[in-house]
């Protein structure tokens, strides 16, 4: 099975807007970036296991 590892267009255009905004941040507005994003990225680790326990 091969797992694309690298980004789609879309996907780099997004990065760079994302990294355009993020400069544009104070220390604490990116810190509260940062854990959100972590925290939705744990959201979406607990979905996909949830689904995988349902293959």
């Amino acid at each position: 099975m091969d797992i694309p590892i690298e980004l789609s267009l879309e996907q780099s255009f997004n990065l760079k807007v994302y990294e355009d905004q993020v400069k544009r941040l104070s220390q604490e507005q990116s810190q509260t970036f940062v854990l959100e994003l972590m925290r939705q990225l744990m959201i979406k680790e607990n979905v996909i296991k949830h689904l995988l326990k349902q293959v």
